[in-house]
């Protein structure tokens, strides 16, 4: 997983990731399958260790703004500290091969992406269903634009490595959106 972070996909083919790992192709494709797999098996566990992972876990006890606010410091913590600057695997993957030859693994990096802002949407509208947001909120805008501030966030990390820097314009966009909720909150 971090050879492919730190490379992307296509510096890390079979011979690349087996002269890393000290073996032969063949140990490669009798422990990790295609290429291909290894990607799927690498994102399945860039997936279940990511900062924004608590945003796709079960309905949450706690408030909604209060979850999107902490997954977003989360999110620039773990972005800030990383001294590479990777951003999200991802998103980095997606842009990467969005629109290239390798259409099943674009096609699913989309859908992942699609999938979060799903998400966001449902958990906007349990906000409002709890009264955290006003009934005429436009969940679908603003789903959309929580689902760019992550997309953001993650790729300015790659030039911003500084965790209260990447808090500033999250948190920024997390009041203008009317879904910030902490200790310091101005509303």
């Amino acid at each position: 997983m971090q050879e492919i972070w730190r490379s992307g996909y296509e510096a890390s083919s079979v011979k690349a990731i087996s002269e890393k790992l000290g073996i032969t192709r063949s140990s490669y494709y009798n422990s990790f399958g295609t290429r291909e797999d290894l990607f799927r098996a690498v994102l399945a566990a860039y997936f279940a260790q990511s900062p924004d992972r608590a945003l796709h876990e079960s309905i949450p006890d706690q408030s909604v703004r209060l979850l999107i606010s902490d997954t977003f410091r989360k999110v620039c913590a773990a972005r800030g500290c990383d001294p590479e600057g990777r951003g999200c695997l991802a998103i980095n993957s997606l842009c990467e091969l969005a629109g290239g030859p390798q259409a099943k693994l674009s096609t699913m990096l989309i859908e992942a992406v699609l999938t979060s802002a799903a998400r966001f949407e449902m958990l906007l509208e349990l906000a409002v269903a709890r009264g955290e947001l006003d009934a005429d909120t436009d969940v679908h805008g603003k789903a959309l634009a929580l689902q760019s501030l992550l997309i953001g966030i993650n790729t300015l990390s790659k030039a911003v490595r500084n965790e209260e820097e990447l808090w500033l314009a999250a948190r920024t966009s997390l009041e203008a959106l009317g879904v910030y909720e902490g200790e310091d909150a101005s509303l």
